[in-house]
């Protein structure tokens, strides 16, 4: 399924860099930033929790704010994109 996760962390100090940074690396890890903190991810069941798990351990909920839509299987016909910096297709065949 796809999953568009949105984060918007507080960086008015050294922890809040620390927490952005941390948040980057585990959402890059899952999927493909599409905007400065918009990543789209194509995850199972079990991977979106773990995943979910993982960056609430990380944000500070009295600073930090996590929003995910879950697309679901059928998002081709979902998503459009205008403009440049096309999206890779993450399901596709890798060409080398």
């Amino acid at each position: 399924m796809l999953v568009l996760i949105t984060y918007d962390v507080s960086t008015m100090n050294s922890e809040g860099q620390k927490r952005l940074r941390k948040v980057s690396k585990i959402c890059q890890d899952y999927g493909q930033r599409v905007q400065n903190s918009v990543f789209e991810c194509i995850v199972d069941t079990t991977q979106f929790a773990v995943l979910k798990m993982k960056l609430l351990d990380v944000i500070d909920q009295n600073q930090d704010s996590l929003r995910f839509y879950q697309l679901g299987n059928h998002y081709r016909n979902k998503v459009e994109h205008i403009g440049i910096k096309e999206s890779i297709d993450l399901e596709g065949p890798l060409i080398l």
